[in-house]
């Protein structure tokens, strides 16, 4: 979703930072942040803590994080243009859709259902509900299975993160490259990576 469906990169890539801040902690940020960037939200949070020696658990920092997301999904991330339309154009030829995404369930369904598209999906799927981030194919293989499909062959992975890519395309899925601004410097390798790949979804829809 984040990134490939919605234009909310920005929001998250401040976040973690937004958080540091809160606890007086501007040193040694941005190296941990591309390093989380793999992670769900529980992992990411305990290696926060770990890394910064901050007290709480996991949980009470996913909480807290999770909170400042949910008003950014509930108020002002958009669609990127396009999406709806494309959403709505396989719909409409009997596809069957879902999300698989590192971010929670109930922000995946707040945004999606403010935006108007999450009927278009049969189902919501959360890197959390697998215990997996994207480095591992746990979420696209039970996105598959529920789906219905045999293989993964038979199922198309849009992705705007090259590791995300890279990890679908090697448990054999057929990988859809989407642009983001946020992997800009990984455009030219997700490109290599997927069997097709898009700067937007204008061009998507187009060669439908």
């Amino acid at each position: 979703m984040d990134g490939t469906l919605v234009d909310s990169m920005g929001y998250w890539q401040s976040l973690g930072r937004e958080y540091l801040a809160q606890k007086g902690i501007t040193q040694g940020v941005e190296e941990l942040l591309e390093r989380i960037k793999p992670m769900t939200m529980s992992e990411s949070c305990s290696l926060i803590l770990r890394t910064f020696h901050l007290p709480g658990t996991a949980e009470e920092a996913a909480a807290e994080m999770n909170a400042m997301m949910a008003r950014h999904y509930a108020t002002d991330v958009l669609l990127k243009p396009g999406a709806a339309e494309y959403l709505r154009a396989l719909k409409k030829r009997g596809v069957t859709m879902c999300v698989a995404s590192a971010t929670a369930e109930p922000l995946v369904r707040t945004c999606l259902t403010r935006l108007g598209v999450a009927e278009v999906f049969s189902f919501l799927l959360s890197c959390e509900s697998v215990g997996a981030g994207k480095n591992r194919p746990d979420v696209f293989l039970e996105a598959a299975r529920r789906l219905g499909a045999a293989s993964p062959q038979e199922t198309a992975v849009f992705e705007d993160a090259i590791f995300a890519a890279q990890t679908a395309a090697a448990a054999g899925f057929y990988t859809i490259g989407m642009f983001d601004h946020s992997g800009e410097r990984h455009w030219q390798q997700l490109q290599e990576t997927a069997e097709e790949s898009y700067p937007d979804w204008a061009a998507a829809l187009a060669a439908l």
